[in-house]
Order: C-alpha cells, then structure tokens, then sequence
C-alpha cells in the first residue's frame, strides 16, 4: 500500500499511475494555498477596513462579512488556479502531452455571391 496523504492507495493502482503521488502533492499544495489566501486575505481586508473606519464608518459586522466574502472570492480564484496547474501536471504525466487551453478559432462564414436574402426568404437589390 502507498500512502497519499491519509489514505492508502493500492500498489497496483499506483503502479498503473507513476504520477498520483505528484498529482496529491500538487493538489495539497493547491488546497493550502486557498487556505492561505482566505486567512490572510480576510485579515488583511478586516486590517485595511478599520484603518479606513473614520473615512468610512459602518458597523464592525460589515466589515467581517465583506472581509469574508472577498476573501472567499479570492480564496476560490486561487484553489481554482492552482487545480487547473495539477490537472495540467497530471495530464501531462499520463499521457507525455501538455493539454492546450487556448480558445479555438472560429471559422468566419463567407458572404454569399449575389443578391442577398432576408431572412423571410425575400430578395434585396
């Protein structure tokens, strides 16, 4: 058996995928730094808010709630980020090849030759 993290993973399992110990790593590592910038986000925001409570004077319950929910925002931005780098990093252990995340290009339609039609079916000069 293979430890990953608190589970225990079937060597034949982690035969079949030489990469699932970097692939938990990298998913761990990807959780804490959520952690992370939820704490610091939400202390640092709840910081700045009562250095500016003169300027702007609301109550302290508004202020945990906005440091909250923008260090959530940001906190899911960042796991969010972080993720797609280990499913990137897993891919590319499974299979050899880095996954392309561009947008594909769309081909545009060509302008017909000739009179056009409205969409009624009518001809326009």
């Amino acid at each position: 058996m293979v430890n990953i993290g608190l589970s225990k993973v079937d060597d034949a399992l982690a035969a079949k995928h030489p990469g699932l110990q970097r692939y938990a790593a990298c998913q761990s590592h990807a959780f804490m730094k959520g952690t992370g910038t939820f704490v610091f986000g939400a202390v640092g925001l709840y910081a700045l808010q009562t250095a500016l409570q003169k300027k702007l004077p609301y109550a302290v319950q508004w202020n945990l709630l906005i440091s909250a929910v923008a260090s959530s925002v940001g906190s899911y931005a960042v796991t969010r980020w972080e993720t797609q780098k280990c499913t990137d990093l897993w891919l590319l252990l499974e299979t050899g090849k880095v996954p392309d995340r561009s947008s594909p290009q769309v081909p545009k339609p060509e302008e017909p030759v000739g009179p056009k039609k409205t969409p009624y079916g009518d001809v326009m000069e």
